[in-house]
C-alpha cells in the first residue's frame, strides 16, 4: 500500500473535482462520495502506518525529475516514513470525522454543496503537503493550504465579520511565507536541490555554511510561525472562528496549524546543525504559549477560548522541537522530537473533540457566550461527557492521552530551568482555563432560563465523530507508554532518537500542577467559595491586558496598518492628482492643439482655397454671360477691351479725365453690356418661341 500512498491525497481531489462539476446540486449524494472518498483515504492511511511499523522505519521514496538543468533539478514525488504516516492518520481521521459530523451541522446551509466540495479541496492540500519529498512541492501545496482556509474561514461571507476574518488571516499568512519563499531560495542557491534527503545530507556534510543554514531555518520557521500562528503572527487565528464550527475543528486541531509544526519537525534535520535557530524556534514557541494561555483564562467566547488554546499548545510542541534541535546541536540528549511529534498528534484529537464538541453546544444552545450557558449536563450529556474527557486529556490527566504528551514536553525542559518553570505555569493554565470552560458551560443553574430550556442533544450523526475522538483522547498517547517495547519513539523518527527516561516524580510533579489548575476552577466556578469577579476586580489592569489580548490587534493597527493606509491613501492621492493629473493636463492641452489646428485648418487653410474657388466660381458665373455666341457680344466685349487697353496704354488720357470721367465710363461700358446681354437673351427666347410654335 505504501507505493500507493498517493492515491491518499488524490481521493478528496477527486472528491472537489466531482462535486463542482457532477453533484453540485445532488447534496446527499456530494456529501456521500466526499465522506466515502475520505474514509478510503483513512483505511489506506492506517494501513500505511502498519507497514512503516512492519518495516521497522524504512523511508519510501518515489520521484519524478521534470526539471532537470546542469547543476539544478526539480521533482514530482513523494516520501514516506513514520512521520509522513502518522501525519496522514492524524488528517484523515480528524478530517473523516468533520464530514460526518457537518451532515447534521451544515444540513441546512444553501451552499452545502460547496462545503464539502471546500472540505475536499482542503483536504488534498493537506495531504499533499504531507506526503511531498521536496520543498518546492511542500510550498505548492502550503499555499493551497492557505487559499482553502481563506475559503472556508469566509463560507459564510455575507457576514462582515467572516469577510474580515479570512481576510486578515489570508494576509497574515502570506508575511510568515514570504519568510519561507525565502528559506526556499536560499537552499536553492546553496543546495541546487529542494529534495529533503539531499538537502539534509549537505548540512550534515558542511557544505551549507553555517551563517546560512542559521538563515535558512530562521526563514522556513517564518513560514511555520505563519501557519501555525505563533507569535508575533498569531492575531489571525482567534477571528477565524468566524467560520463554521467544524471547519474551526478541521483547520484549528489537525491540518492547518498543524502543517507549521510538521514543517519544522520535517525540517529538523537542518535545525540540529544551527543552535541559534533552534533556540529561535524554542523561545518563541514558549512566549506563544505562555500569551495565548494567559489571553484564555478570561475569555467568554467558547471557540475562543480554544482557540487561544490551540495556539498556546501549538507553542507547547514548537517549544519542544526547537530544544530538541538546540540540545542535539549541543551533543546532548532530548526528548523534543518525539514531544513534539506526540503531541502534535494527541492534541489533533482532543482539540478536534473540544470544537466539535462546541459546535455541539453552540447548535443546542445558538450562543457562543459561556456566560449564557450552564446546567447543560442535563441536557447534552453526550457533548458533556465527551467534552470533559477532552478537557481532562488537555490538562494532562492521568491515564489520558494528553499526560503522556504533556509529560514528555515537560521532560524535554529538565535542563533549562525557565523553560521548565514556564512549560509548568502553561499546563496549570490550561487545566484551569479547560475546566473554567466546563463548569460555566455544563454545570450550575442556567443563566439564560429561554437558552437553556430550547437546549437539546445533538442527533447522532454529529455525536458519534464525538465517541469516537474521545476514544481516541483517551487512548492514543498509549503508544509513548516507556514502558512499552516499541513505544512511540521506535517508530515516529528513522535514525537515531533520544526518549526521555521514564521519571516518577516529574508524572507526580505533572499531574499536580494539572489537578492543581482543576481544583482553582472548581472553587471558583462551581463551589463559588472563591469570587473571581473580586479577583477580576483587583487585578483589573492585568485582567484587561489579558482580555484584549496583549492590544495586540490595536497595537498593529497603529503601528502597521494606520501608516500603510495612510501611504496608500497619500500614494492613491499622488496618482490622482499628480500623475493622472499631469497626463490629464497633457491629454487637455492635445485636445485644444487639435481644436487650434482644427479652426486653423477649417477656417484658414480651406477657408483660402474655398475662398479662391469661390471667387474663380463667380468670375466664372459673370464671365458666362460673355460667351453668348452672339458675333454682336463679342464685338461690344472686344470694344470695351480695346478702350480699357487704350486708357491704361496712354496715360495722357488717364491724366486728362482724372477718375471721375474714367468710372462714368467704365460704369457706361458695363450697361452697355448689360443691355447687350439683355437684348440678345431676349432675342434668343423670341426665336425660341417661335420655334415651338412652328
Amino acid at each position: 500500500m505504501t507505493e500507493h500512498a498517493y492515491l491518499i491525497g488524490l481521493l478528496p481531489l477527486l472528491s472537489f473535482v466531482m462535486i463542482v462539476f457532477a453533484l453540485r446540486w445532488k447534496e446527499k449524494i456530494a456529501s456521500g462520495f466526499s465522506i466515502a472518498c475520505i474514509l478510503t483515504g483513512w483505511v489506506m492511511s492506517v494501513t500505511v502506518l502498519i507497514e512503516q511499523l512492519s518495516s521497522h522505519s524504512t523511508p519510501y521514496e518515489w520521484f519524478y525529475k521534470f526539471i532537470n538543468f546542469p547543476g539544478f533539478n526539480l521533482e514530482i514525488g513523494i516520501f514516506i516514513d513514520p512521520l509522513t504516516a502518522v501525519m496522514l492518520v492524524v488528517v484523515t481521521t480528524v478530517g473523516s470525522c468533520v464530514q460526518i459530523y457537518s451532515l447534521g451541522y451544515m444540513k441546512d446551509d444553501p451552499r452545502f454543496s460547496r462545503f464539502y466540495a471546500y472540505l475536499s479541496l482542503f483536504l488534498f492540500s493537506m495531504l499533499g503537503l504531507i506526503l511531498a519529498n521536496n520543498y518546492f512541492m511542500i510550498f505548492i501545496f502550503w499555499e493551497l493550504v492557505g487559499l482553502t482556509s481563506y475559503l472556508l474561514i469566509g463560507f459564510w461571507f455575507e457576514k462582515r465579520s467572516a469577510a474580515l476574518a479570512c481576510k486578515k488571516a489570508f494576509i497574515t499568512t502570506r508575511i510568515g511565507d514570504l519568510g519561507f519563499l525565502i528559506g526556499l531560495f536560499l537552499i536553492g542557491t546553496y543546495c541546487h536541490t529542494f529534495n529533503y534527503g539531499d538537502v539534509f545530507s549537505q548540512a550534515a556534510s558542511g557544505i551549507i555554511p553555517l551563517g546560512v543554514l542559521t538563515a535558512i531555518g530562521i526563514f522556513i520557521f517564518a513560514g511555520a510561525v505563519g501557519k501555525s500562528a505563533q507569535f508575533p503572527l498569531h492575531v489571525w487565528l482567534p477571528d477565524a472562528m468566524e467560520g463554521p464550527t467544524t471547519v474551526s475543528a478541521l483547520i484549528h486541531a489537525a491540518t492547518m496549524v498543524a502543517a507549521g509544526v510538521y514543517l519544522v519537525a520535517r525540517s529538523m534535520s537542518l535545525f540540529v546543525w544551527s543552535p541559534e535557530a533552534s533556540m529561535v524556534v524554542a523561545i518563541i514557541g514558549i512566549v506563544t504559549s505562555v500569551m495565548a494561555a494567559t489571553i484564555a483564562l478570561v475569555q467568554i467566547d467558547i471557540k475562543r477560548i480554544l482557540a487561544y488554546s490551540t495556539v498556546s499548545q501549538l507553542g507547547y510542541m514548537i517549544m519542544a522541537l526547537g530544544l530538541y534541535g538546540y540540545d542535539t546541536s549541543q551533543g546532548h540528549h532530548s526528548a523534543g522530537y518525539v514531544a513534539g511529534t506526540l503531541h502534535l498528534m494527541t492534541h489533533a484529537f482532543f482539540k478536534g473533540l473540544l470544537f466539535l464538541g462546541a459546535g455541539s453546544v453552540i447548535h443546542g444552545v445558538h450562543t457562543n457566550d459561556i456566560r449564557d450557558m450552564g446546567g447543560l449536563y442535563g441536557k447534552m450529556k453526550v457533548t458533556a461527557v465527551t467534552f470533559m474527557i477532552a478537557s481532562l486529556s488537555i490538562a494532562g490527566i492521568f491515564p489520558l492521552s494528553g499526560f503522556w504528551s504533556k509529560d514528555e514536553i515537560v521532560a524535554t525542559t529538565l535542563h533549562h530551568p525557565i523553560f521548565l518553570f514556564l512549560t509548568l505555569l502553561v499546563a496549570f493554565m490550561t487545566a484551569f482555563y479547560m475546566w473554567r470552560l466546563c463548569f460555566m458551560t455544563f454545570f450550575g443553574e442556567p443563566r439564560d432560563q429561554h437558552r437553556y430550556d430550547h437546549a437539546h442533544e445533538s442527533p447522532k450523526v454529529m455525536t458519534y465523530p464525538l465517541l469516537f475522538l474521545a476514544i481516541l483522547s483517551v487512548f492514543a498517547g498509549w503508544v509513548a507508554i516507556p514502558w512499552l517495547p516499541h513505544g512511540f519513539s521506535s517508530f515516529v523518527y528513522h535514525g537515531e532518537i533520544h526518549h526521555a527516561s521514564p521519571s516518577w516524580a516529574l508524572m507526580i510533579i505533572s499531574l499536580t500542577v494539572a489537578l492543581s489548575g482543576i481544583g482553582l476552577a472548581y472553587l471558583m466556578y462551581y463551589k463559588k467559595s472563591i469570587s473571581y469577579e473580586a479577583i477580576g476586580q483587583r487585578f483589573r489592569p492585568l485582567y484587561n491586558l489579558f482580555y484584549n489580548k496583549y492590544y495586540f490587534d490595536e497595537l498593529y493597527q497603529s503601528i502597521l496598518i494606520n501608516p500603510i493606509m495612510a501611504i496608500a491613501r497619500f500614494m492613491w492621492t499622488f496618482d490622482a492628482k499628480i500623475i493622472d493629473g499631469f497626463v490629464n493636463l497633457v491629454g487637455w492641452f492635445t485636445i485644444v492643439w487639435a481644436d487650434i489646428k482644427m479652426l486653423f485648418d477649417a477656417y484658414i487653410i480651406d477657408g483660402a482655397v474655398n475662398g479662391a474657388g469661390w471667387i474663380v466660381r463667380q468670375a466664372g458665373h459673370l464671365l458666362r454671360f460673355t460667351q453668348s455666341g452672339k458675333a454682336q457680344t463679342y464685338a461690344l466685349s472686344i470694344g470695351a477691351i480695346a478702350v480699357l487697353f487704350a486708357i491704361s496704354k496712354y496715360e495722357i488720357i488717364y491724366l486728362t479725365v482724372g477718375w471721375p470721367t474714367l468710372t462714368a465710363l467704365f460704369v457706361t461700358a458695363l450697361l452697355l453690356l448689360k443691355l447687350a446681354t439683355r437684348y440678345f437673351s431676349a432675342d434668343k427666347q423670341m426665336s425660341g418661341s417661335k420655334t415651338q410654335e412652328d
